[in-house]
């Protein structure tokens, strides 16, 4: 063997009881981080993941809203005050299933697949965040909740800007992960106006290169299958909803005031490596919006990066 080939990540495989995890009839691999450290980490994160996802007994209940004639999909689990999940950009309800099960004895999760997302169908063919929001409220009202705490990744956290801004009394907490009040900078708006044009062109190349831009590249082997599977995902998605969102998301307005004007708890969660909402830009928005800055190591995607760390924020 060459030191070349000694050197290259070879797939770790784990070996679990078919009863835990009978898919794969008990055998679990993925791609093994060249750091063994990571590499140890990567594999304690696995285990504990299925053993709560199999032993842990959740009330799940998959629920759909008719809007515009459109079908909004979402999901309600456990008891307690609203807790709403609001998925970023080319993800869906599925992002939070790592999350929901620590959550549901305290808190009503209701996660849901915005417009144009997951099984949602689209409701216009702008997705604006202020026309996502009610969506999201309508789901909140159904569920006969006068309040809710609010979180949101990415675009989810311009929807629960949105809210807040709409619904400002009903907000009992904000929280955005990886998220930002400013809108779209000149450039920004021109790479999203670029993005519409390939999204017409080839979807599927767009999707892979969107998702890749998600995470710091160094760290694409170590999340391989994270990376897979939300490709898999939004290629099943409308090139529609997908346009939709684009638009919604380069014309939103500043909500950094009222970030600001939003009296009651507030946090901004920022990775350190984050390649689609600096980390420095983050940090000085919430110092001027008086929002508590919660920093983590990692890019995009602190809910997978850290979600030892996501998941202290509420307890």
């Amino acid at each position: 063997m060459t030191t070349a080939e000694m050197a290259k990540p070879k797939e770790t495989h784990i070996q679990f009881s078919p009863a835990l995890y009978p898919k794969k009839g008990g055998n679990i691999k993925f791609p093994a981080p060249k750091n063994s450290e990571k590499r140890a980490n990567a594999v304690i994160k696995v285990c504990l993941l299925l053993i709560i996802t199999r032993y842990l007994p959740v009330e799940y209940k998959k629920m759909i809203l008719n809007y515009n004639n459109s079908s909004i999909y979402y999901n309600v689990q456990g008891n307690g005050p609203a807790l709403v999940l609001l998925h970023g950009f080319l993800e869906s309800s599925v992002m939070w299933d790592s999350l929901v099960p620590l959550l549901f004895k305290k808190y009503t999760v209701i996660s849901i697949d915005l417009p144009g997302h997951g099984r949602s169908g689209c409701v216009s063919t702008i997705h604006t965040m202020e026309l996502m929001a009610k969506v999201v409220h309508a789901i909140v009202e159904t569920n006969n909740f006068k309040s809710a705490t609010i979180v949101g990744h990415s675009m989810g956290g311009y929807v629960a800007l949105a809210y807040t801004d709409i619904y400002q009394s009903e907000v009992d907490k904000l929280i955005l992960l990886n998220s930002t009040p400013a809108a779209d900078s000149v450039v920004r708006k021109k790479n999203r106006d670029r993005a519409l044009g390939v999204v017409r062109k080839n979807p599927s190349l767009f999707i892979s290169m969107s998702v890749n831009s998600l995470f710091v590249e160094n760290t694409h082997d170590l999340y391989a299958l994270d990376i897979q599977k939300l490709k898999k995902e939004a290629l099943l998605f409308s090139p529609g909803g997908i346009s939709a969102a684009i638009l919604g998301m380069r014309d939103r307005p500043d909500r950094t005031s009222v970030l600001k004007n939003f009296s009651k708890e507030k946090i901004m969660v920022s990775g350190i490596y984050d390649p689609i909402v600096p980390f420095t830009t983050s940090k000085a928005l919430a110092s001027l919006t008086n929002t508590e800055f919660i920093k983590v190591s990692g890019g995009h995607m602190s809910l997978i990066e850290n979600l030892e760390e996501i998941v202290k924020i509420f307890t």
